[in-house]
Formats: structure tokens, C-alpha cells, sequence
């Protein structure tokens, strides 16, 4: 043994009472030590044998041998030095059951091992057993409760210390200014200062580093430059708060100045300084300048680090520079998790999830386990491929590790399940985890409205308002929830809530056009044009109008406002035309509509897409000129798509063109034998049907059934009072079902339909769902008021008639949406002009 250990051994033993020198102790039950049973636990200690330690000290309790205070203290750091909790625990009960108040250095020993095991109650149990605090036992207690997230328990203790009459010292500062940046809170943030000033720690280097963090975590980078200039020392961490600090406020040109300011004067960076810079540089976007700093790190010791690759790999990965990223990577010798999951996240956030996928393979194949950010990234690359099998594996490897208990990876399963159509295995994994961020709600919600149940994402939005504060992006999402079922009320009452919280003004670009979004689809044009009129105007907003008055078949209001838009410099783009010619084809106007197709190119040197092809087919065959819509075709010079000729069918089928038709019909066939298209099957099923070949119909429903390709239930919604009702076609267990179905069958006799029998080849193709909502509509609101209803199929032709008769009777207006059009019912008359049902009289 050193000269140090037995000098060392030998001055423990000297505090240990004389009087115990000769009493006997028991080790084990087969060893005896003749020596003072404190100084064997002394040496036990020493020598690190806690488990051996512990029993010497029991059998002193079992013997009821006095055990000294300075004894206690050696086991205690001896428990927090090995993490060893549950014996930690031992010995505290020891001392709990054998005395009534704590010493200081008893108590702080205890305090000290309490925090470093992370156990925060018996700390403060500990903390208020002991009968005398010191600046040692504040610290302890307030930098546990910062370490572990508790900042407004740490900032209490803080001011409880100082009510308490004890000074700061340069330990108590730099943890209260961690918390004040942790919130943050700047307020509280700037009376530490000054506490700083009033007890003169003003020149302490570490306590003014702390203060350079906190300024910059509260977003006052200001205060934290003039602290950074008045310090008389500045150490490296000194230039690396302050540099990364720069970077973290998005001010990149500042933050390199001083970088080059610390290089000027000749202080060595450390690699905290390398890889924020890199990580400014992928902030600007500067390669060349990352560049220059891979070239300065080479040349000096930081090139054999693998952090500074792993900062490289994402610099360039989001500049898109994929050679270099991936020349880095391979050139890795021993490439941390780190190093993998940079490659696969920037390819998954460079929508290459396929590479991503392969990367992740890779690195199993290496045996390297993957971390919480790892698994996330690859799950969004599956969700992004559709890869259900993977992702399943991926779920089930996340269980089995334990990984799941990252909310981040739960909040990406979410995601891939909504994308796989498997929205209810979704909302499982949802109900599952224990601490549900904002990302975990508006996953959920934006899966449920792309799974068709926008009504259960409205129920979800209010159980998630009522816990947590939503962001923009969920305001987004529910906004346009609300606009596929038409939920008016709904959505205005998010629109407020948006006005309220100043998301409306303060989130996202991208708000604001949600909300115009949503009162067009629910048909409240004049809303809709308030809204335009208050709100920033970018393209899509313009888009989103022009598309409201197409859907309305509103043409001539359309082009109005396109006039508009050229009148104030607004350049159009591709999905403006989409929407004009669309308003055009459904108000009947060929040759307007052919004219702004034509400007498109000339003008505004747009190249003509597929679905321009397909809306000036549609423009030509919707209204009867088929043979100028198949010789337009004929003249594209690429392969028309399933559109164009789906377009062709349509224009077929309204003005029974049946030879031309039926040979859009072969196309449109062949090429959805791919796609397996619903949308295709149903509109091949309506154009046999209409031309009486229910052979045909039947052939297609059998071959729907072999493919597995089934068609959604018709659902229809209707908003009354502000609340929500679904209707299923096939649904005989609704409200009012016997009051519905009297007023229904009073239009019937009145229409003379008498029996429906006839319907069949119908109700696939439509359900009349969107009766039973009317008819809802009616018993629950006051004469005269409009009903508006969102259905999720076309409307038939029956319905269509029923609806404009129904109208005129009640001299109501009613509104009904379907996925092509939107209709208005008034006086017996749509505001759709019959266009997209039989030309009477054709046959």
C-alpha cells in the first residue's frame, strides 16, 4: 500500500473514538477483528468493499455498538460514488432510526448522495430533517432540482436561501443562472445579475460564463456581449458561450466574427468551437465556408475526433451535398451512433427514405444499437415509403428496448400507422404515451383527418386544448379537418381561438390560409373574401379563392379575380390555370377557358402538365364537344395519363357517347389494373350503369372484390347548432330515424318515386347518405335557415333531382358538398347547371 493510503488510513483512524479501540466487531460469522469496528469500515471504504462495509455496520447496530458520525459519512460517499441506491437507502434508514436531527456534514453528505442518485424526495426529506444548513446544502439541493428539470422548485429555494440570511457563493450563481435560461425567464434572469454584482463575484470567470448562457438562452444577446467584453479573464468556455450563442439566436454573421476575433488573438478553439461552427455554417447554408473549417480542423488535432465528422456529415447532408456527406461517413473508422444517424436522418429529411432505410440496415449489420433519434428518423423514412412490415418490426424492437418511452418515437409510429391506413394501431400507440407533447396531438389529429375521420379529429382537438396549448401547425391541421366534413361553427371557433392566442398573426405563413381554406370548403365565400382581404396574400391564397369559386362553378367570378391578381403583380403559377380552367369547364365557357390556357404559355411560359391536359379535356367533354376533347388528346405529345382519359369518360358519360366512350373506358381500365384507383372503378361503374350495361357494373364489382379495392360508405355531415351528425348510408340506427324518414317519404309521394327498388346500381356509387342529413337538417333548424352538408362520394343523379325539389319546396337554400362539386340549392334550381349528370334526352 502507498504512503498516501496508509497516511490516509491513519488519519481516519484518529478521529474514531480511543475508547472503542478494543472492542470486538463481527465481519462475518466466521471472522474476528480485534480492532475499533469503525476503523475496519474506515478501511473497508477506503478500499472500496461496500457490500462488506454494510455488514460491519449492521452487525454494530446488532451489537449496539456505537458507530461515529465521521464513519456514516465514509459508507455514504462511498453508496455515491458507486451509484449503489438501494444501499444508499440502508444506511439512511440506519441513521434515521438512530437519531433525531442531522448534523451538517452528516446531512450534506446525505444531501450530496440523495441528488446524485436523483432522488429529490428524500433530499429535501434529508434537508429539512438536518438542524443547520450551509451554502453547501442550498447548492446541492437547488443544482439537483435544476438537473432535474425543476427550475421554478430551484428558483424558490434559491429566494427561500437568501430570505434565510445566507450569502452566494460561486457555486450557488452558476446553477440559478442554468435554470433562469433553462425557463426562460429573463426577469428573474436579471435579478441574479444583480445579485451577482451586489455580492462581488462580478470578476468570477465561471459565474460570468453562467451569466453569458443565461442572456443567451433568454434571447438577449446583447447583455450577453457586454458581459462577455467586461470580463477581466476569459477562458475558452468564455468564447464558446458566447460564439455558440451568436448561432443559437440566428446570429451566424456575428457569432463567426467572433470566432476569427478568438483565432486573431491567438486562443487555441477547442472542439466545442470546431463543431458550432460547422453547425453555423449548416445554419447559412455556406458550404464553402464549412469547407474552410474542415480544412482548418484537418490540420490540427480535431480531424481524429469522430464528433467533428459527425457535425461534417450533417452540414452537408442539408446543403445536399451527398458525395461529401457520404465520403466523410465511409472514411469513418469507428463510426458512433452519432455518425449513423446523422446519414440516416439527412436522407430521410432530403426525402431519400430508401437510403435511409438501407443505412439503418447497415448499421445493425454492424451491431451498433441505435438511439431514440435513430429509430424516429427510420420510422419516418417508413412512414414516408409506406413500408408497414419494417415499420412493425421497427414498433416491436422499440418495445423491446425500451425505446418507445421516447415520445419522439411513439410521436413517428403515430405517423406511419396514419400513412398505412392503420389509424386505429395510431391511436393505441397515442393512448399510450405517458407525457403527450404538442407533436403527439397533432400527429394524431392530422392521422385521423387523413384517414377520413375528420369528425373524431375534432373530438381529439378538444380533449388536447383542454390539457395543452396548441401550435400553428395544429391549428393547421384541424382547420382543414373541419373543412372536409364542413364543420362551419367548428372552425370558426378554432379561427377565434387562433385570434385569441395571437397564432393568427404571430404562428405560421401558413395559417392564415387554413383558415380561408376552410370557410371556402364550407361554401361561405363571402367569409372567405373577408378573410382574403385582411390576410397576407401569397399565391396560394389567390389559388385557394380561385379554386373555391371552380368548385362553386363560378366562372365568371373566378376570372374576375384572376383579373385582380394581374392587376396587382401577382405572377400566377400552374395551379392557378388548374383552377380557371376548371371554373370555366363547369360554367360552361369553352372558348374563355381555351384562351387562358393559351395565355398560360404564351404569357406566363408555364409548360402545360398532365392535369392541364386533363381540365382542357375536361373542358371540352363536359360541355358535349367530345370530338374536339379526343382529338386534343391525340395531339399531346406525351402519354396521356389515367386523368386525361378519366376526364374523356366523363365527358362520355354526361352526353352518352357511347362508342368513344367505351373506348376511354378500355384505357381508363388497363391503366388502373396498376393504381387500383377506387375514384377510376366507381367512375368506370357510373358510365356502365348510365349506358345500361350492368353486365359491366357486375364484371367491375367482382373484380373490385378479388382486388381487395373497396369503396368508403357513403357519409354525409351536417352542422347543426354547432355540433357535428354523421349519416352512413347503411345506417338504420340514427337520430330521429322515424321523424327523418316521414319527412323523406312525404318528398317521395310528392316527387312520385314511390318505391326505390330501382336504386341499387346507385347506392354504391353515392349511398344517399347526404338524405338522411337533410332531412335532419330540416326537423332541427328554424324555416328558412340554410343547411349545409359535406358528403365523402359524388351525388347521384336521383339525389341530385330530390335535393333541387326538396329546395324548392321548403324555399330553403341547401348547400351540399361532394368530392367533385359543390352544389346550392335554391328554387329548385343548383348552382351547378346539372353539369356532370346526363344530358336529358340524349338516348
Amino acid at each position: 500500500m502507498s504512503k498516501t493510503s496508509n497516511f490516509l488510513i491513519s488519519s481516519r483512524r484518529c478521529k474514531l473514538s480511543i475508547k472503542r479501540k478494543h472492542e470486538i466487531s463481527v465481519i462475518s460469522t466466521d471472522s474476528i477483528d480485534t480492532r475499533d469496528p469503525n476503523s475496519v469500515i474506515c478501511d473497508l471504504c477506503l478500499r472500496g468493499n461496500l457490500e462488506q462495509a454494510l455488514i460491519q455496520l449492521n452487525a454494530m447496530k446488532k451489537f449496539r455498538l456505537s458507530v461515529e458520525e465521521e464513519t456514516y459519512i465514509l459508507v455514504i460517499d462511498l453508496c455515491e460514488r458507486k451509484r449503489a441506491e438501494r444501499e444508499g437507502r440502508q444506511v439512511y434508514l440506519l441513521i434515521k432510526n438512530s437519531t433525531a436531527h442531522l448534523s451538517i456534514r452528516l446531512g450534506n453528505s446525505l444531501l450530496s448522495m440523495f441528488v446524485r442518485l436523483g432522488n429529490l424526495v428524500e433530499a429535501w426529506y434529508v434537508f429539512g430533517k438536518m438542524s443547520e444548513r450551509n451554502i453547501f446544502s442550498w447548492n446541492v439541493l437547488i443544482g439537483g432540482y435544476a438537473k432535474a428539470g425543476y427550475f421554478d422548485e430551484a428558483l424558490n429555494l434559491y429566494h427561500r436561501m437568501l430570505w434565510a440570511g445566507l450569502q452566494p457563493d460561486v457555486y450557488t450563481f452558476p446553477s440559478i443562472l442554468r435554470t433562469c435560461g433553462a425557463v426562460p425567464d429573463l426577469v428573474r434572469g436579471r435579478e441574479v445579475h444583480v445579485h451577482v454584482l451586489r455580492f462581488g463575484f462580478q470578476s468570477d470567470t465561471d459565474v460570468n460564463n453562467s451569466l453569458i448562457t443565461m442572456y443567451v438562452k433568454c434571447g438577449d444577446v446583447y447583455s450577453a456581449r457586454i458581459v462577455f467584453d467586461k470580463m477581466p479573464v476569459k477562458d475558452t468556455i468564455s468564447w464558446n458561450a458566447m460564439i455558440s450563442g451568436y448561432f443559437e439566436n440566428y446570429k451566424c454573421l456575428e457569432g463567426l466574427n467572433l470566432f476569427l476575433e478568438m483565432l486573431n488573438r491567438f486562443i487555441v478553439p477547442d472542439l466545442m468551437t470546431i463543431t458550432s461552427v460547422i453547425s453555423a455554417c449548416e445554419l447559412i447554408g455556406d458550404e464553402k465556408l464549412g469547407k474552410t473549417i474542415q480544412g482548418y480542423a484537418t490540420k490540427h488535432e480535431y480531424r481524429k475526433d469522430v464528433s467533428i465528422d459527425n457535425s461534417l456529415i450533417q452540414l452537408y447532408s442539408s446543403l445536399g451535398s451527398w458525395e461529401q456527406a457520404e465520403k466523410i461517413f465511409t472514411r469513418i473508422t469507428s463510426k458512433d451512433v452519432v455518425s449513423w444517424t446523422s446519414m440516416i436522418s439527412g436522407y430521410e429529411n432530403n426525402q431519400q427514405p430508401e437510403k435511409a432505410v438501407q443505412v439503418y440496415k447497415n448499421m445493425r449489420k454492424d451491431n451498433i444499437a441505435p438511439d431514440e433519434i435513430t429509430l424516429a428518423s427510420v420510422i419516418s423514412a417508413c412512414a414516408s415509403l409506406k413500408l408497414l412490415n419494417t415499420g412493425i418490426e421497427l414498433h416491436e424492437f422499440a418495445e423491446k428496448t425500451g425505446l418507445i418511452s421516447y415520445t419522439i418515437v411513439a410521436n413517428a409510429l403515430i405517423d406511419l400507422y396514419s400513412k398505412c391506413k392503420l389509424i386505429d394501431k395510431g391511436i393505441e400507440v397515442f393512448q399510450q404515451i405517458p407525457n403527450k407533447n404538442v407533436i403527439s396531438w397533432t400527429s394524431i389529429i392530422l392521422g385521423l383527418k387523413v384517414n377520413s375521420q375528420s369528425l373524431e379529429a375534432l373530438t381529439f382537438f378538444k380533449k388536447m386544448i383542454a390539457t395543452i396549448t396548441p401550435n400553428s401547425i395544429t391549428l393547421i391541421s384541424i382547420l382543414s379537418a373541419c373543412g372536409n366534413i364542413g364543420a362551419l361553427m367548428a372552425g370558426k371557433e378554432v379561427h377565434g381561438y387562433a385570434l385569441r392566442t395571437g397564432l393568427a398573426f404571430t404562428g405560421s405563413k401558413y395559417l392564415p390560409n387554413a383558415i380561408l381554406d376552410m370557410y371556402t370548403k364550407c361554401g361561405k365565400m363571402d367569409t372567405s373574401w373577408n378573410q382574403f382581404n385582411s390576410q397576407y396574400k401569397d399565391i396560394t391564397s389567390w389559388n385557394t379563392l380561385l379554386t373555391g369559386y371552380a368548385k362553386r362553378g363560378e366562372g365568371e367570378k373566378a376570372i374576375d379575380l384572376f383579373n385582380k391578381m394581374v392587376k396587382e403583380s401577382v405572377k400566377p403559377d400552374g395551379v392557378t390555370f388548374i383552377s380557371l380552367l376548371c371554373a370555366c369547364s363547369r360554367s360552361g365557357m369553352v372558348e374563355k377557358g381555351l384562351k387562358y390556357y393559351n395565355i398560360m404559355t404564351q404569357n406566363y411560359n408555364i409548360a402545360p402538365t398532365l392535369k392541364h391536359f386533363a381540365c382542357v379535356v375536361d373542358l371540352y367533354g363536359r360541355n358535349g364537344k367530345l370530338k374536339e376533347a379526343y382529338s386534343f388528346i391525340k395531339k399531346i405529345d406525351i402519354e396521356p395519363d389515367i386523368a386525361i382519359w378519366g376526364a374523356l369518360l366523363e365527358g362520355c358519360r354526361i352526353h352518352m357517347v357511347v362508342d368513344l366512350g367505351e373506348l376511354a373506358a378500355i384505357r381508363v381500365f388497363e391503366m388502373n389494373e396498376k393504381d387500383q384507383k377506387v375514384g377510376y372503378f366507381t367512375l368506370l361503374c357510373r358510365f356502365y350503369s348510365d349506358i345500361g350495361k350492368f353486365d359491366e357494373v357486375a364484371r367491375l364489382k367482382k373484380i373490385m372484390k378479388e382486388k381487395g379495392v373497396t369503396i368508403d360508405p357513403g357519409c354525409s355531415w351536417v352542422e347543426v347548432k354547432g355540433n357535428i351528425h354523421a349519416f352512413l348510408s347503411d345506417d338504420q340506427n340514427y337520430p330521429q330515424e322515424k321523424e327523418i324518414k316521414g319527412i323523406l317519404n312525404g318528398f317521395y309521394e310528392k316527387m312520385e318515386e314511390g318505391d326505390e327498388g330501382d336504386d341499387s346500381k346507385d347506392e354504391v356509387l353515392c349511398g344517399h347518405s347526404e338524405r338522411l342529413a337533410i332531412g335532419f337538417g330540416l326537423i332541427n333548424t328554424a324555416p328558412g335557415m340554410p343547411i349545409r352538408v359535406t358528403k365523402n362520394l359524388y351525388m347521384c343523379e336521383k339525389c341530385h333531382d330530390l335535393v333541387k325539389f326538396i329546395s324548392k319546396v321548403v324555399r330553403r337554400e341547401i348547400g351540399v358538398r361532394d368530392v367533385e362539386c359543390f352544389h346550392v340549392f335554391k328554387d329548385g334550381v343548383c348552382s351547378c347547371g346539372d353539369s356532370g349528370y346526363k344530358v336529358k334526352g340524349s338516348l
